[in-house]
């Protein structure tokens, strides 16, 4: 193979990367627009909006403990190891898990 023919193919391969790394340029562009995008949107909450957030999230973690102790009052299992199964008497597990909540 000639030099010349060998420097051609170098050169060839250079403009490739060269190509490949202005994509991965304007990627990163892109991500790191986007990245500052979502942090001021993250930032933009006011006190109020983070209150409210709070309160509906006790809401639903309220709600999801009366739904499992209502659950278990009706005789299913709640505990990991026979969530869903009828339940004869009472569990231990099911109850240590009632107690954590």
């Amino acid at each position: 193979m000639k030099i010349t023919e060998r420097l051609i193919g170098l050169e060839k391969r250079q403009q490739e990367l060269l190509e490949e790394i202005m994509e991965l340029k304007m990627m990163a562009y892109a991500l790191e627009e986007e990245n500052e995008k979502l942090r001021l949107q993250l930032c933009s909450y006011t006190d109020e909006d983070k209150a409210t957030i709070e309160e509906n999230v006790k809401k639903i973690q309220g709600q999801g403990y009366d739904n499992l102790e209502k659950l278990y009052q009706e005789g299913f299992h709640i505990c990991h190891l026979h969530f869903g199964e009828v339940r004869e008497g009472d569990c231990i597990f099911c109850m240590s898990f009632l107690q954590k909540l």
